[in-house]
């Protein structure tokens, strides 16, 4: 009973190989210490317990052991039992860097997308997740329903139907592992349905389009103009259109009313679908909130939304609201299957319903917009040829530059570890609109304290 319970959780995974199971013990035990699989001072099981876990003689593993005491790979000693001896591990061999892979990272990142990740409230969602986890049943820890925890779909129904205008009732929420993945089983169901061709923005995230690719699905760029993008004639044939019309990204501009009206139209004329990613509809400084495009149809638009903006990245976690025919049509592409953590989901909800989701974007809000009128203001004092657009919202600008030089401006923000994006890398490969000469700065990624060594860094490189 003592061997018993000195033992009782050790678990040694050993695979004897070669000629006699005595050398072949021998060998595993050895190269398992050496490589570090073992760590110095790890109690081995006793020789019965490991002989009886692998089926052999006492005596063979009792052998083994003194043959490695002997060697000093194993120590031995009344009432400590047998260890791992305390000498070098040899280490593993580094993973060789790919050509073109950044050795460092840079001083200052002002590449849109992401928000100040130092900012993420982890007390409070410590909390939350505390509650989360004391009050949930115990179904919760199961695998449960693919469309997500119903505390979540009713604390998200609740919310954006508060906050956006959304018509969202639960059952056709669907909670997804960010929205990459959303928008890859919406394009598995257009491709199931006949769909060939997808409108997008002429400007937009190429990641999003070589997903759509990817499912067999062309994408066609939407008409773009000096009031933003114009969705109301798509080109022939395209089954659905995918919009950023709160916010454009990354130009920074809302859908115009008259334009939300006639995309609309179309997809009721057409049958086809209108998908709209509202990733960063908290975010408004100096106009009143656009809506939700979903408001006008719940029928024939999709809404998408996301933690990545208002929380964090990290999270995956997202959401898209279904119109009804569609929402077995997702299941099915989903296999069924729940994709995002219980306890997770369960946290956000809490988070939401306890109005702590509330005052982390409104005091995000605050933040990024002192941010964004420090950075208008610098730019008028050091640059004042650079004109910000698209800064009434969000957590980007878009800085016009004289023609010409947005590549010369990025080449020089490299060499000064700066980590910029130009707007040409948006830009669809086959769009119309006339390239424009321009940066897209995300000024929610650098953490406060970095905020003004980073608006030097740009200011430096602007002409």
């Amino acid at each position: 009973m003592t061997e018993t319970r000195a033992n009782l959780g050790i678990d040694l995974h050993l695979e004897p190989a070669g000629p006699g199971l005595r050398r072949g013990l021998t060998d595993a035990l050895r190269e398992a210490a050496r490589t570090g699989r073992l760590a110095p001072g790890t109690r081995l099981p006793s020789s019965r317990a490991l002989a009886a876990d692998l089926g052999i003689a006492r005596n063979t593993v009792a052998d083994a052991y003194a043959d490695l005491v002997a060697e000093g790979w194993l120590t031995a000693r009344q009432g400590s039992g047998t260890r791992v001896a305390d000498r070098p591990v040899a280490a593993p061999p580094a993973d060789p860097v790919p050509q073109g892979r950044a050795l460092a990272r840079p001083a200052y990142d002002l590449r849109p997308g992401t928000p100040d990740l130092a900012s993420f409230p982890r007390a409070e969602w410590l909390k939350a997740a505390r509650r989360a986890l004391d009050r949930a049943p115990h179904d919760a820890l199961g695998y449960g329903d693919p469309r997500g925890r119903p505390e979540l779909r009713l604390a998200l129904a609740g919310y954006l139907s508060r906050a956006r205008g959304v018509h969202a009732d639960p059952s056709r929420v669907l909670v997804c592992n960010g929205f990459v993945h959303a928008l890859s089983l919406l394009a598995s169901v257009l491709r199931s349905r006949g769909v060939r061709t997808v409108a997008v923005e002429s400007y937009g995230l190429h990641i999003h389009r070589d997903l759509l690719t990817a499912a067999g699905l062309r994408t066609v760029p939407l008409p773009f103009d000096d009031q933003g993008t114009d969705p109301s004639a798509p080109a022939d044939g395209a089954g659905a259109v995918l919009l950023t019309p709160a916010h454009q990204f990354p130009m920074g501009m809302p859908l115009r009313p008259d334009r939300r009206a006639a995309v609309v139209d179309w997809a009721r004329r057409t049958g086809a679908l209108v998908l709209e990613d509202d990733y960063d509809g908290e975010f408004r400084y100096d106009r009143q909130p656009v809506g939700a495009l979903q408001g006008l149809d719940p029928d024939r638009v999709v809404h998408l939304g996301t933690t990545s903006k208002a929380l964090a990245p990290g999270l995956r976690l997202a959401w898209a609201v279904l119109p009804p025919p569609l929402v077995d049509e997702v299941l099915e592409a989903k296999n069924n299957l729940p994709t995002c953590s219980a306890l997770d989901q369960l946290t956000l909800a809490e988070f939401l319903t306890s109005g702590a989701y509330d005052r982390h974007v409104r005091a995000s809000r605050l933040r990024y917009r002192r941010r964004r009128d420090a950075l208008v203001a610098a730019l008028a004092a050091r640059a004042p040829g650079v004109r910000p657009t698209g800064i009434a919202a969000g957590l980007h600008a878009v800085l016009l530059l004289p023609p010409g030089t947005e590549q010369s401006v990025v080449q020089a923000a490299t060499w000064q570890n700066l980590a910029l994006y130009g707007l040409s890398l948006f830009r669809h490969p086959t769009a119309t609109t006339p390239p424009t000469d321009a940066l897209v700065v995300g000024y929610g990624t650098p953490p406060d304290h970095a905020w003004t060594g980073a608006l030097d860094a740009l200011c430096r490189v602007l002409p």
